[in-house]
């Protein structure tokens, strides 16, 4: 079932053209949580060299879309809070991991974590998403 959900989740990650403008790989999906990868390239840096906010915070939402709609039904986000810990620059590796923390009929919690390639924490978000019967 996992590799099922893997290559229906990549089906619908080729159509989103802003995770292809990224350059996000999604690397995993099962019921409840997702794993994507993201090389900082130069478009990717603000004005100051470092990895742009809005990179990270493209790549945390984009495995919290997986993770939410894992189980098969249509989820939307209600809301999305990050908090950007640690500073990366050009080259770096990026790897989000969401995972469930709460689910109802009609509501999803989700906890996304940003990690650089040596495993240290660069952002830390949390995601509600609505889920339709």
């Amino acid at each position: 079932m996992p590799e099922k959900q893997l290559e229906e989740g990549k089906k619908r990650l080729a159509k989103d053209a802003f995770a292809r403008l990224l350059g996000i790989e999604l690397t995993e999906i099962k019921p409840g949580y997702a794993s994507a990868t993201m090389k900082v390239t130069p478009e990717l840096l603000n004005g100051e060299g470092l990895t742009h906010g809005g990179a990270i915070f493209g790549l945390a939402d984009l495995v919290f879309a997986a993770a939410s709609n894992s189980h098969g039904n249509l989820a939307l986000a209600l809301n999305v809070n990050i908090s950007f810990i640690k500073a990366t620059r050009g080259g770096t590796i990026l790897k989000a991991v969401a995972r469930e923390e709460s689910l109802t009929r009609k509501t999803g919690l989700y906890r996304m974590e940003v990690r650089d390639e040596n495993g240290e924490l660069v952002a830390l978000a949390e995601g509600l998403a609505y889920r339709r019967s």
